[in-house]
């Protein structure tokens, strides 16, 4: 392969592993990120085919977990997930009626 292939490879999964990473803080399927982007990195390194086999255990592992777990708890969880976004979103709709836009984002639109 070229090194130009190469580098597009590397960026691409870099990018998506690192959405994969974010997404397990946030909202969103980090495991499956972090393979898809494992799965991209593989085609051109070693060293990323190996991490990949690990992802694919820990995914097999959590839909595992995901289907033994009590329907009433991941329903809690979900509503827990549900409010913590309103109450999120609650927080910034205040912020913005109190203390009105922020100045520096307006500011930016005058350039």
């Amino acid at each position: 392969m070229s090194a130009t292939t190469k580098l597009v490879v590397t960026l691409v999964g870099t990018t998506v592993l690192t959405a994969g990473l974010i997404m397990m803080v946030t909202p969103g399927p980090g495991l499956v990120g972090i393979a898809a982007g494992l799965a991209i990195l593989a085609t051109e390194w070693d060293w990323a085919d190996r991490w990949l086999a690990r992802a694919r255990r820990k995914l097999r592992e959590a839909a595992a977990a995901a289907e033994a777990m009590d329907p009433r708890v991941r329903r809690r969880r979900i509503l827990l997930a549900i409010g913590v976004a309103v109450l999120l979103l609650a927080l910034v709709a205040l912020y913005v009626a109190i203390a009105d836009w922020p100045d520096w984002s307006i500011s930016l639109w005058d350039r």
